[in-house]
């Protein structure tokens, strides 16, 4: 099946404008991640529509995103707080999604978009936009682990990869063929998506830094955007993986994991399993 839609997955804290970074950037007009947000979704006139379900403080977070996006010129930004499950199948947020270029989901926990969400009158139009439009779904940190089938809902960063320590429970299933984890290396879930692998090895693990993100085009094929890196894991060739056998709480072996660390402009093939490394002379190095 073809989808003529957008995911862009972004692993937390992007840049909005606000605060100036201290480490390595990108300039937040031209290469910033929500800049490639507004131009994938059409431009400036593009329909944004903004859904805080996932955070604690939606109005203030809300805000933020309307400032960041006016700062890029955006004149059609809205803005929708769904904070029951009743809320998604709300004929005028409905229609608010019918007339949208693109949905910008916000971090918080992902628990929540899904609850809310999932199997109502609003998930369905927004997987029927998805496959048969040019239409842009970006979320970052649990609007990006939200879209994919099997979601990480929980578990520690500093016990994982012992049977148990990661919790998985069901995504937007925006993109089932990947696990999605965000604010990877700051918060060293290297682990939990190590375990998340190791119970669905088919499936490929990608860790998203914070400021870093995907463009997926066609439900396959992704480019690398932000300033960080992003961390791929591949089990589906491992020669040893005993997570089915072990009783909870017993640490885990795998043997073989394939582990890619990729950054800006790289480029991933999902079906393939293809790497494209950005040539060495490339401007943004």
């Amino acid at each position: 099946m073809t989808i003529k839609g957008t995911l862009i997955p972004i692993g937390g804290n992007e840049d909005k404008g606000i605060v100036a970074r201290p480490s390595y950037k990108l300039d937040y007009i031209s290469e910033g991640i929500l800049s490639h947000v507004v131009r994938e979704a059409g431009g400036k006139n593009a329909k944004i529509l903004v859904i805080p379900a996932a955070s604690s403080i939606p109005k203030e977070v809300a805000e933020n995103y309307e400032t960041a996006f006016e700062t890029l010129g955006c004149k059609n930004v809205k803005v929708i707080h769904i904070k029951k499950r009743e809320h998604a199948d709300n004929p005028e947020f409905l229609k608010a999604l019918k007339e949208a270029d693109c949905v910008m989901f916000s971090g918080g926990d992902q628990r929540k978009i899904t609850s809310k969400i999932y199997d109502t009158k609003f998930h369905k139009l927004l997987i029927d936009k998805y496959h048969n439009e040019d239409f842009v779904i970006a979320g970052t940190s649990a609007g990006a682990m939200a879209m994919a089938k099997e979601m990480i809902s929980g578990g520690s960063s500093t016990e994982a990869f012992i049977k148990g320590a990661v919790q998985m429970s069901q995504g937007l299933e925006l993109i089932p063929e990947v696990i999605i984890d965000t604010h990877f290396i700051q918060r060293g879930r290297f682990g939990r998506q190590s375990e998340a692998v190791a119970k669905f090895p088919r499936l490929l693990g990608i860790g998203l830094a914070e400021d870093t993100g995907l463009i997926i085009k066609n439900g396959n094929e992704f480019e690398v955007i932000g300033s960080g890196m992003i961390i791929i894991f591949d089990a589906q060739n491992v020669t040893h993986n005993n997570e089915k056998l072990l009783k909870q709480g017993t640490p885990m072996t795998m043997t073989n994991l394939i582990v890619h660390v990729l950054a800006n402009g790289d480029r991933f093939n999902i079906e393939t399993r293809q790497v494209k490394v950005l040539p060495i002379e490339s401007p943004f190095v």
